[in-house]
């Protein structure tokens, strides 16, 4: 039970089955980037309803679809990473397996919204500004990651995308 609780992310999710193990990173990488995607969409959609009750949700959406990215390139880089939610260890992590384009000042303000967005406590009210900027770096972060990796990623992604109309 304790290896369990210890084994990589990466570990974990190279198990699920044969053919992931068969099929390589690029399978491995995809359904990361897809649900890093939907969490992008959610941010974005929430923010055009213009409702302050969930500027909140949006940050949170925007950290957790950065996170899912970050942890997709890393895991087609075949790089274990440790269960963490903080970008900047996982920035740092790929900036040892690859040259990407991201500046800790577009990852650190981020990081925050992994906790307080999701329980109560004493934190300080997100902003409309604050919640339209954390959509900006999540943007800018799913770009730097897509630079990085080849199209066959995305191709399954958004096939299915547009065959359910979305």
């Amino acid at each position: 039970m304790r290896a369990i609780r210890t084994a990589s992310c990466l570990e974990r999710n190279r198990r699920p089955s044969p053919m992931s193990e068969a099929q390589g990173p690029i399978d491995d990488a995809r359904p990361w980037i897809n649900k890093a995607e939907r969490d992008l969409l959610t941010a974005e959609r929430l923010l055009a309803l213009g409702v302050e009750e969930v500027l909140d949700a949006i940050c949170f959406h925007a950290q957790q679809s950065s996170e899912k990215n970050l942890k997709a390139l890393l895991i087609f880089h075949s790089v274990r990473f440790p269960r963490t939610h903080d970008l900047i260890v996982l920035t740092q992590m790929l900036r040892k397996a690859t040259a990407i384009e991201l500046d800790n000042s577009e990852v650190s303000p981020l990081n925050r919204y992994s906790v307080e967005t999701r329980y109560p406590g004493n934190w300080d009210p997100v902003t409309r500004a604050e919640a339209e900027r954390a959509v900006g770096y999540a943007r800018k972060i799913r770009d730097a990651v897509r630079a990085q990796l080849p199209l066959e990623v995305f191709e399954v992604s958004e096939a299915k995308t547009e065959e359910h109309g979305e």
